[in-house]
């Protein structure tokens, strides 16, 4: 696994993909950290807020060549025949891109350390903030790498999970204009936003964490189940 992890790590940055995701990553928070600073409100939950939709934009990019970048350059059979196991390909390539995605917002400590120069902070919110983020992205990796599994271009890749993303980030508004009370009920246990606005909120509920956690399990067994059949195909 960790010689997937190194390789999958730096073909990040030998394309323009990593560089691409990390500079508006920094660019982003920048533009919120100093907007929300100017206007005299040194909290870093209200960056954390906003990265949330950001997030949904930027891990499409990050995930689409995963594994369709290896079917289209001929190299998946190599890797399918080679003596390691699946789920090390899988979770080497998974933990390379959310290596990537952790240093997207890495410069959030140094935002917090500006705050706690001026105010006192709760370095224990700013903690949750941080788990929720790697959570909120370890979970869109995971469903973003298997969809790089189902296909060869990386296009299909990136729309295919820009649009569960989007469907994501609307399901807590179509619930509401719909009004089933079923339906509401199911939007608000599966919604990825209210579960993330509890950690950014200092509240740490193991329910939330289990619930991150478990998508990223599902989707990374999944994307391991379509490596196993191609490879006995």
């Amino acid at each position: 696994m960790l010689a997937i992890f190194k390789r999958e790590f730096k073909a990040y940055f030998i394309s323009p993909v990593g560089y691409v995701v990390l500079a508006f990553f920094l660019l982003f928070s920048g533009y919120i950290f100093s907007s929300m600073f100017m206007a005299g409100l040194p909290d870093i939950t209200v960056l954390f807020q906003n990265m949330f939709t950001i997030t949904l934009f930027l891990v499409p990019i990050l995930t689409m060549r995963l594994m369709s970048e290896d079917k289209r350059q001929k190299v998946d059979q190599a890797l399918l025949t080679a003596p390691v196991k699946l789920s090390s390909i899988v979770l080497g390539k998974f933990f390379a891109a959310l290596a990537v995605f952790a240093l997207g917002f890495a410069n959030t400590l140094i935002f917090q350390i500006i705050i706690s120069c001026f105010v006192s902070t709760n370095w224990l919110v700013y903690l949750g903030n941080v788990v929720g983020m790697l959570l909120l992205g370890a979970s869109l990796i995971a469903i973003g790498l298997l969809i790089s599994a189902l296909t060869e271009s990386q296009m299909v890749a990136a729309v295919g999970t820009f649009a569960i993303s989007m469907l994501i980030f609307m399901l807590d508004g179509l619930a509401e204009t719909i009004g089933i009370d079923v339906f509401k009920k199911v939007a608000e246990w599966v919604s990825f936003s209210g579960r993330y606005n509890t950690f950014i909120s200092g509240v740490f509920d193991y329910s939330n964490l289990i619930f991150f956690v478990s998508v990223a399990a599902i989707f990374l067994f999944l994307a391991v189940r379509t490596l196993e059949k191609k490879r006995w195909a």
